[in-house]
C-alpha cells in the first residue's frame, strides 16, 4: 500500500509540473481597456422622477420591476437612422421634407430601422442636444445611432466639435452615412467632409432632362433589379474631386444623347458617377445625386436604391466595395 500512495505521489507531481498543464492553468491575459468614446455611460445620468428606475417609474421605489410591457416583442433591437437635413443656407425648390418622409417610411413598412428627423446640426454631438444647442435630457446624439441619412445644403453651421464628432462616428466608430443629391454640395469649405463623402458638387448643366442611367454594379443591395441601364428623369449632378480609384461607381449617367456642349459641363469629371460607395476609416459611405423631384423620390426603383444603400450602411448586410474604374471605358477625348 505504501508503494502505491508513493508511486501516486510521483505521478501528481509529474502532472501537475508539467509545461503543458501549467499553460491550460494560466491565468487569461489582461485586455487592455477600450479607448474611450466620449460617449455617456448607460445611467450616467442617473434615473429621472417618473423614468425607468426613478421615483414613480417602473423599477423605482416602491413600484413593479423595469422591463417590457405584456406582449411587446421581442429580439435583437431595431437599427436607428439619423436622418439630418439642415439646409437653412439652400434654396428651397429641393424638396427636402418629400424626401425625408421616404426615408422614414422606408424604415417603418420595412421594419428595418427606427428614424429621427432633424432639421438642425446641433444633433451632430455626443451627448444629446436640444435644436438650441442646449443640453437635452434624452433623444438622438451620435453615441446611439447606427446610421445617418443625410441631405444637407450648401454651407452648414457646425463647429469644431461637431465636426470632429461627425468625422469620429464614420471614421472610427464605424457607423454608416448615406447622403443624396444636395448633399454633396454641402460644407464647400470643411476639407475633411470632401474626403468622407469622396466628392464635390460641380453643378447640373443639363438642368431636369430625361437620361439614360448604367448599373456599373448590379450586385450592390438594391440594385439587382435595374437590369444593364434604365430611363430616368432627374436633376443630375456633375461630381467633381471624385476618385474612380477611391470609391466604387454603382450607377453613372449616360452621356452620349446628351448636349456636351451646354456650359456648365465638364468632362473631368467622367465617369459621371450618379451612385458611388467607400469606405471612410471603419465607416461605410454611400452617394447618390437621386433626386430632386418628389416625383423621383416616389419612384420604386430609388426607394429600392436607397433601401439597399441604408441596410448596407447599417450593417445588416454587407457588400463588395472594392474601388471598379475597370468597370467603365477611358474617358472620351475632348472634341
Amino acid at each position: 500500500m505504501n508503494n502505491k500512495f508513493g508511486i501516486a505521489s510521483v505521478l501528481l507531481s509529474f502532472v501537475f509540473s508539467a509545461p503543458g498543464f501549467a499553460t491550460a492553468q494560466a491565468a487569461p491575459a489582461v485586455q487592455s481597456p477600450a479607448a474611450p468614446t466620449g460617449c455617456p455611460a448607460p445611467g450616467e445620468r442617473g434615473p429621472r422622477p417618473g423614468g425607468p428606475g426613478g421615483p414613480g417609474g417602473p423599477g423605482g421605489p416602491g413600484q413593479a420591476p423595469a422591463g417590457p410591457p405584456p406582449g411587446a416583442p421581442t429580439g435583437p433591437q431595431k437599427k436607428r437612422l439619423l436622418i439630418w437635413a439642415d439646409t437653412r443656407n439652400g434654396i428651397a425648390q429641393h424638396d427636402i421634407a418629400h424626401a425625408m418622409a421616404v426615408i422614414e417610411e422606408l424604415g417603418y413598412k420595412s421594419g428595418l430601422y427606427d428614424s429621427w428627423i432633424r432639421t438642425d446640426s446641433s444633433i451632430i454631438a455626443k451627448r444629446p442636444k436640444q435644436s438650441t444647442g442646449e443640453p437635452a435630457s434624452g433623444g438622438p446624439s451620435l453615441c446611439n445611432v447606427d446610421a445617418i441619412f443625410f441631405l444637407g445644403h450648401r454651407e452648414i453651421e457646425l463647429d469644431p466639435q461637431g465636426r470632429a464628432d461627425l468625422l469620429w462616428f464614420v471614421h472610427d466608430a464605424g457607423k454608416g452615412f448615406v447622403a443624396a443629391h444636395t448633399g454633396v454640395g454641402a460644407f464647400a469649405g470643411w476639407a475633411e467632409f470632401g474626403q468622407l463623402i469622396g466628392g464635390r458638387y460641380d453643378d447640373h448643366p443639363w438642368n431636369q432632362t430625361d437620361a439614360k442611367v448604367i448599373v456599373s454594379d448590379p450586385k450592390f443591395p438594391g440594385l439587382s433589379n435595374l437590369g444593364a441601364s434604365f430611363d430616368l428623369k432627374d436633376e443630375f449632378y456633375q461630381v467633381k474631386e471624385f476618385s474612380p480609384a477611391d470609391s466604387r461607381v454603382l450607377l453613372r449617367l449616360d452621356t452620349s444623347k446628351l448636349d456636351m456642349t451646354k456650359r456648365g459641363v465638364n468632362l473631368a469629371d467622367y465617369p459621371f458617377p450618379l451612385a458611388y460607395a467607400k469606405m471612410y476609416g471603419k465607416g461605410r459611405v454611400f452617394y447618390s445625386s437621386f433626386a430632386h423631384a418628389p416625383a423621383t423620390w416616389d419612384d420604386p426603383k430609388i426607394q429600392d436604391m436607397y433601401l439597399g444603400a441604408i441596410k448596407w450602411a447599417l450593417g445588416l448586410v454587407d457588400a463588395d466595395v472594392t474601388p471598379n474604374p475597370q468597370a467603365f471605358p477611358p474617358a472620351p477625348a475632348a472634341k
